[in-house]
């Protein structure tokens, strides 16, 4: 799915949109590959900022630039129709053609795009969504899973510059989100173009996000890396009981005989059980996630536990978290040895009252003792 001619220019939004009782502000910079995922309580106006992006608000003003080129600017007078602007579309129900097959769902997509602007042949994403068996099928004979890989076929043939994805998951009962999450994580590794996507999922957010826009009130309160702004204390992703720390990490080993896969990260070392009927090779990139009521804390190196990955730590900051609740703050790693030391941010949810008898502030050291690793990428 990559592309020659993918332009390496990041995505620009700068606009406003007044409606009555809510208005819209947006002013982000966003990567020009890679999965973006606006984030934020029902009304905060992500929907409405992929509509302002396809031309769908006439009324919203500003400038907008994708790939380098221009499709909005108030003060020039430039406004692209829906029509001409490059990208595709996938919203919460799969939209097909219901008198259309599998293919020609895919052709419509594939001839809306003239012919000098096609990068990719309408059959390209076949394999990377796992639908070429479907092509002969109606709408009406899919699964909700198999309709939705279509409905993203068919918006990828038509070759654009973004794609956008409106809570595409949101229709799906728990197992037909297993059955697709997979397909769009596939997705995410070959696509070479923005996507924003838009969920209210943490577990959505944790496997397929790069970026985040954290959105509040029609504003953008905080963009940047996922794994920065999940952790951080000041921001609404790290509070309630999903509070968790993602961690870039690769697989370093495995030890077939206790059926263990041993990943390496910056700031140390972790082994978790191996569920995979063929083991990740060695080196492969993955992304885990810790929640933080799975880390607990203790003063002096635990012996003779059950806990398989303890680590030394740093407490950096703390802010109460419900009632009775802390959060902590912890870096991992070997912070101050060097200019070149490399850290890792886990965060650790436990009682006042035990903060209170470690006398815990920023600045402590002691030991992380994790209960739980998920491996989400």
């Amino acid at each position: 799915m990559s592309s020659p001619q993918s332009s390496g220019t990041p995505l620009e939004m700068r606009v406003q949109l007044q409606r009555a009782g809510f208005a819209l502000h947006m002013d982000v910079q966003l990567p020009p590959q890679g999965v973006s995922v606006l984030f934020g309580p029902s009304g905060c106006g992500k929907t409405t900022c992929l509509r302002v992006l396809a031309g769908l608000e006439r009324g919203a003003t500003g400038q907008i630039r994708v790939a380098g080129e221009v499709w909005q600017d108030s003060a020039s007078g430039v406004f692209r129709a829906p029509h001409l602007r490059a990208l595709g579309y996938v919203f919460q129900e799969a939209s097909l053609f219901d008198h259309l097959s599998v293919q020609d769902n895919l052709m419509f997509g594939f001839h809306r795009t003239p012919a000098d602007q096609r990068r990719h042949a309408w059959d390209q994403s076949l394999d990377l969504l796992g639908i070429a068996h479907l092509l002969q099928r109606m709408p009406y004979e899919l699964s909700g899973g198999e309709r939705q890989r279509v409905a993203i076929a068919r918006a990828l043939a038509s070759s654009p510059q973004v794609l956008l994805m409106d809570e595409p998951l949101a229709a799906l009962d728990a197992q037909r989100k297993a059955e697709i999450l997979p397909w769009l994580e596939q997705l995410h590794a070959q696509l070479d173009i923005p996507v924003l996507y838009v969920t209210h999922s943490p577990d959505e957010l944790a496997r397929l996000a790069d970026q985040v826009v954290l959105m509040e009130d029609g504003r953008v309160r905080e963009c940047g890396p996922v794994i920065e702004l999940m952790a951080r204390l000041d921001l609404p992703l790290a509070h309630g009981d999903g509070a968790a720390a993602l961690i870039a990490a690769r697989i370093c080993d495995h030890t077939p005989s206790d059926l263990m896969c041993v990943l390496e990260f910056d700031g140390g070392r972790l082994v978790l059980p191996q569920t995979r009927t063929t083991p990740l090779p060695t080196g492969t990139p993955v992304r885990i996630r810790i929640q933080a009521r799975d880390v607990s804390v203790s003063l002096q190196k635990p012996e003779q536990t059950s806990v398989l990955n303890i680590l030394p730590a740093t407490v950096v900051d703390m802010v109460d978290d419900g009632p009775g609740q802390v959060l902590v703050g912890l870096q991992v790693g070997n912070a101050g040895q060097g200019t070149t030391a490399k850290t890792t941010r886990l965060l650790s949810r436990i009682s006042q009252l035990s903060a209170r008898r470690l006398r815990l502030a920023p600045g402590v050291a002691l030991y992380a003792q994790i209960k739980g690793v998920a491996m989400v990428r």
